[in-house]
């Protein structure tokens, strides 16, 4: 995470509600993307500060919520198996992150402009 400073622009994060119960957003990415790079759901847990089943919790969420799997085990193998991101999976982090940037490219004047008035207010208050 950066750290913000006096001049850095506030930062942005979205969330996808995709029904009442269901919600896509920056962590529930992240660990997708962890997935992807561990290439296994405990070790992207481990890369987040989450216990494995806090991390299966979540995957299993969102396979419930996509109505389709993103994540797919894989069993046996030399190392006990994996994990993998399914080409749905890589292809919602990768929408994701599509809409992230957009949303943070037609908010930046009002970003600047928000960044703007809290200098201000700090520096006559």
């Amino acid at each position: 995470m950066r750290k913000p400073s006096a001049t850095s622009l506030p930062s942005l994060s979205v969330r996808i509600d995709l029904d009442p119960e269901g919600r896509i957003g920056p962590g529930k990415i992240l660990l997708l993307e962890n997935i992807n790079s561990c290439g296994s759901i405990s070790a992207a847990g481990r890369a987040m500060n989450m216990s494995y089943k806090r991390a299966w919790d979540l995957v299993d969420e969102i396979n419930r919520i996509c109505q389709r799997a993103a994540v797919e085990r894989q069993t046996g193998g030399k190392n006990g198996g994996g994990a993998m991101l399914t080409p749905f999976g890589l292809s919602l982090v990768e929408r994701y992150r599509k809409i992230e940037r957009s949303a943070e490219s037609a908010a930046r004047k009002e970003l600047q402009a928000l960044r703007a008035d809290i200098g201000q207010r700090s520096k006559g208050s």
